[in-house]
């Protein structure tokens, strides 16, 4: 075996290992935080980065056009399903009553939901 080809395979065992680790803080910060806001930040961002991390990591493990493109499509839709979703059950848990007003130093939803038609 190529010594290149062993170094890439190392990078992306080592890459995938550092993506579960930071998925696995997300999940801890998850079960920690107090709140419904801060644990949607919990679920989002280092799950996002974290997943961006292995998809990384298993690229360099690959090698093959296919599946570059299914990493790249994977990536995708997780960079553009994981915020949406978060932020619609941060918009249900603000609308539901589930978020402390004293908590929060910007309420502008409050403004808008609040406006005379």
């Amino acid at each position: 075996m190529n010594v290149w080809l062993q170094i890439l395979d190392t990078a992306g065992a080592a890459l995938v290992l550092l993506g579960a680790a930071i998925c696995l803080l997300g999940v801890f910060g998850m079960l920690r935080l107090p709140d419904v806001l801060s644990r949607g930040h919990a679920a989002t961002k280092p799950q996002a980065l974290g997943m961006l991390i292995v998809l990384a990591g298993v690229a360099l493990r690959l090698r093959s056009g296919m599946d570059l493109a299914t990493l790249a499509l994977i990536g995708f839709f997780q960079m553009m399903t994981g915020p949406v979703a978060a932020h619609l059950v941060a918009r249900s848990a603000y609308r539901t009553g589930q978020v402390d007003h004293a908590e929060l130093l910007f309420d502008d939803l409050d403004q808008q939901l609040t406006e005379e038609t």
